[in-house]
């Protein structure tokens, strides 16, 4: 064989050689199976301004080879073209499968909330399922042009935020976030809700204000509409709603001191002047006291038709109320529960 044949010869054999060492470290590197998990499949968070050493170091306790992984990502150019979200990596991936995951694969996520007292409750609340901070989100719930362009103002702003659970991006911004509840609001207040508001002559806002009375007044769903009864019968007759959680919202908000515990009304309390106390105000409420549930929402919408007036906590039957038409038989009922509070001795 003659010398330039062998060169030839051994010229193809490295490039051989070379190409099967190539195709073994494109193999290994793009589709090898590179998770390190047990699990089905493992979350993952990248924040809005991460850059990508904070993602392969979020990265690295769920896989076998991070290196590889960062050579696959480099080659892809996603070193450069980080996104932000909540992405789903899947076990037996490979690095190929992982960059396509974590670029285009932001996956939402369900968040809930319900019975928050203010909105900062509420921002405090929502800033741990997403990546927006409270402060962020309270200012833009509280944003003057926002609410006023959607018809609220800063004591009624809580009623636009109908507990649930929702679907939303965890990278979603907090005027995102709020734009999304706004259309959640709308949605809520279907023809048919809206009818019946009409028939109360309440508005929307109105009849959650009222609806969170009756949730602070029981915790018991199958008395909402019973209870709400009695305030839509109060409100008809001009009535003042003497509502007890209204006074304890009035306490706290004058106090400015929402943490602390309430256990008993005062009659001194009865005294407090804010337009939160239904004993010196009449009408509902300015805005809610309180979050309340979308079920008792429907149950100031669906009121219980009746003839009650008054009604006190059932001592015999806890959780739940004793419904009277007259005053004298509120008032025997009331002093039944005077004397069982009092034996518990129930101080603030």
């Amino acid at each position: 064989m003659s010398n330039l044949k062998k060169v030839l010869v051994a010229t193809l054999l490295l490039g051989l050689v070379g190409m099967a060492g190539f195709a073994y470290y494109v193999y290994n590197n793009v589709f090898v199976t590179n998770t390190a998990f047990n699990n089905s499949e493992a979350h993952i968070y990248i924040p809005s301004d991460a850059d990508f050493s904070m993602v392969l170091e979020e990265l690295e306790p769920l896989l076998k080879d991070i290196n590889s992984f960062k050579t696959v990502a480099v080659k892809k150019e996603y070193h450069s073209n980080i996104k932000s979200g909540h992405f789903i990596i899947k076990k037996g991936m490979n690095n190929n499968d992982l960059v396509n995951a974590i670029r285009i694969g932001n996956v939402p996520i369900s968040i809930k909330f319900n019975n928050q007292e203010r909105l900062e409750h509420l921002a405090g609340s929502i800033s741990k399922q997403i990546e927006t901070d409270s402060l962020s989100l309270l200012n833009s719930f509280k944003d003057p042009k926002f609410l006023n362009e959607k018809g609220f103002d800063f004591t009624n702003a809580l009623a636009m935020y109908i507990p649930n659970t929702y679907e939303v991006y965890w990278n979603i911004s907090a005027d995102g976030f709020r734009d999304k509840m706004f259309k959640e609001y709308q949605n809520f207040w279907n023809a048919n809700r809206v009818g019946k508001a009409k028939k109360l002559n309440l508005t929307e806002t109105e009849v959650i204000n009222l609806a969170a009375i009756v949730q602070k007044e029981t915790a018991k769903e199958d008395e909402r509409k019973r209870v709400a009864g009695v305030y839509v019968n109060r409100l008809n007759k001009g009535m003042l709603l003497q509502a007890d959680p209204t006074v304890i919202y009035a306490k706290k908000l004058l106090d400015n001191d929402f943490n602390q515990q309430i256990k008993r009304v005062l009659y001194k309390d009865l005294e407090l002047d804010s337009p939160y106390n239904t004993y010196k105000y009449t009408g509902v409420p300015p805005g809610p006291i309180t979050m309340p549930d979308i079920s008792s929402i429907d149950a100031v919408l669906n009121y219980e038709h009746h003839n009650y007036i008054f009604f006190v906590a059932d001592v015999t039957n806890f959780g739940y109320h004793k419904f009277t038409k007259t005053l004298a038989q509120h008032n025997r009922n009331k002093k039944e529960y005077v004397r069982w509070i009092n034996k518990q001795k129930a101080n603030r």
